[in-house]
């Protein structure tokens, strides 16, 4: 892009394609047919239009408002979102981000996931907030299938592509959404300890009441919530109309004030006599929640990747324009090395959440792939969510002043950063899910660490897996030491997909400076050996 640059700013970020703009997105789902290609290289050009990035930052600074009585005091409990809301929530459900991976397209087959995953990361770079309801429904979808009565009335609601925010029974509506609520405040991320009790009625239905501390997307249609049976836990869908039209005795007490996220609503609930339906077994409710679990926490990864793919190219956007000290800031050898060192981070960590995706696309048929899902999906979110928020913050410094201030887009992507590591499980959770995995079956990671030490494919390439393995039987004596396991499992990974991908640059550069480097806690740690301006324009090229 070319602009007066007289005042010596940036032109504004966008007027761009997000696809077209991205080589190494197109490199990592370049096994796509060609239809879905053209697909995504039109969602890429929505996704970069200066009328699509306004929307996102509408959204947010218009955030929903909890409407708990009509005027007349009546009980309402609805969730009022200001147009731009509705108009990004339309586009998704339309690219099929809800449902697409369970209506199976001839095209895409086997590649559902991945072609969902390309437009999600886009998506994220334009508005993350109004995600948590699309991530929710499609990841409910295949717990309710296995509901015969549930699912004939609500999946031809949950698959269609059309968006309909009505608060009406779902057999009147056009589309369908899922929320969802574990959450309570005597136990956190320990979901056993939940209180809200479940009593069976008469013809499969059952009482639920209680509360939950937080209730994600409260305007959806139906919620998936644990409750206590006679048996232990159990997962149970909650309608939020019945079909009488009437409320079903859930009763919103606030809106969440959150540091980020600000254009979706969380709210706090209580069941007052709410009926609902027991999905999965009693005393199961965990195990299936956890079918769930697994799609969101994929699309947490998917969307720190993209969150951090789209700051760091604004930044080196603003670099290509912007002059300090004589020199285009892009020129500045400083600036040039901390860019880079960033953009090895977010390539790996794209490669990452790609591989993870092609992983769930096979997982079904291959007993490897469901290894990797298994093993690597907490692995990959751990370390992928924690990584945004340090990194988008020196992408703040990049900008400068221009980088802290609200009308821009990175003050917002700074708050919505550090969601997805605390969302469907913080860090320290991640960490015991993949100690549960080792402990249960050591053929799980044996298998993982095979696939790495293959795609790695060098001389090291042993010892490498062996530092793993040897920090695999470290926390057996001693738990606390999950986070070193992890974070190695998540470099050797990321260098192993590096490596693949054919970016041998990139790879010799990430194998030296994070498998073999020194401890490191800030970027710009490049030496002169490693050629900082050409990885920046590999990965960012000028448009």
């Amino acid at each position: 892009m070319t602009a007066n640059n007289n005042d010596n700013q940036s032109p504004d970020y966008a007027g761009f394609n997000s696809w077209q703009n991205d080589p190494f997105l197109q490199h990592l789902v370049r096994a796509l047919p060609q239809q879905p290609r053209q697909e995504l290289e039109q969602y890429g050009a929505w996704a970069g239009r200066a009328e699509t990035l306004k929307l996102g930052a509408m959204a947010n600074n218009n955030p929903p408002e909890l409407k708990r009585f009509d005027p007349k005091g009546r009980r309402l409990d609805e969730v009022d979102f200001h147009p731009s809301w509705h108009a990004l929530m339309r586009k998704s459900i339309e690219a099929g981000l809800h449902a697409s991976i369970w209506n199976r397209p001839k095209p895409e087959v086997g590649m559902h996931n991945l072609v969902r995953a390309a437009k999600f990361y886009m998506a994220s770079g334009v508005e993350a907030g109004h995600l948590c309801p699309v991530t929710m429904t499609n990841a409910s979808v295949p717990v309710l299938m296995k509901h015969e009565g549930l699912s004939r009335e609500w999946m031809p609601k949950l698959l269609s592509d059309r968006y309909d925010p009505s608060s009406r029974p779902v057999s009147s509506k056009a589309g369908a959404m899922i929320g969802m609520g574990m959450t309570e405040r005597e136990g956190g991320s320990d979901v056993n300890a939940a209180l809200t009790s479940a009593a069976p009625l008469e013809g499969g239905v059952w009482r639920i009441d209680g509360q939950k501390w937080f209730m994600s997307a409260p305007m959806c249609d139906a919620f998936m919530v644990l409750a206590q049976t006679g048996e232990g836990l159990g997962c149970f869908m909650l309608p939020r109309i019945l079909p009488d039209g009437s409320k079903n005795g859930l009763e919103f007490q606030r809106l969440k004030n959150k540091l980020g996220n600000r254009s979706n609503a969380s709210s706090e609930v209580e069941f007052r006599e709410s009926l609902g339906f027991l999905v999965g077994e009693p005393g199961r409710g965990v195990a299936t929640i956890m079918e769930m679990v697994g799609l969101t926490r994929l699309d947490c990864a998917i969307s720190s990747a993209g969150l951090m793919r789209a700051s760091l190219a604004e930044a080196v956007h603003h670099c290509r324009h912007r002059s300090a000290f004589g020199n285009r800031l892009i020129d500045q050898p400083l600036m040039q090395r901390v860019l880079a060192d960033m953009a090895l981070d977010v390539a790996a960590a794209s490669a990452l959440v790609f591989r993870l995706a092609r992983a769930f696309d096979k997982s079904g048929n291959d007993l490897e792939e469901a290894a990797y899902v298994r093993l690597m999906t907490p692995v990959i979110k751990y370390w992928v969510c924690k990584m945004a928020p340090s990194l988008i913050y020196e992408v703040l410094e990049c900008l400068g002043g221009n980088g802290y201030i609200e009308e821009g887009n990175l003050a917002r992507h700074y708050r919505e950063a550090p969601l997805n590591a605390i969302w469907e499980g913080a860090g320290n959770i991640m960490c015991l899910d993949v100690l549960r995995v080792i402990g249960k079956s050591k053929s799980v990671l044996n298998a993982v660490l095979d696939g790495l030490e293959n795609d790695l494919g060098d001389t090291n390439a042993a010892k490498t897996v062996d530092v793993i393995r040897s920090a695999s039987l470290m926390t057996v004596d001693d738990p606390g030491a999950a986070r070193i396991l992890v974070e190695q499992l998540a470099y050797t990974a990321a260098t192993a997909e590096l490596a693949v991908s054919g970016f041998q640059n990139l790879t010799d550069t990430f194998k030296e400076t994070r498998l073999g480097g020194l401890w490191r806690n800030t970027y710009g740690m490049l030496d002169n050996r490693h050629d900082a301006r050409k990885i920046i324009d590999t990965l960012y090229p000028e448009w």
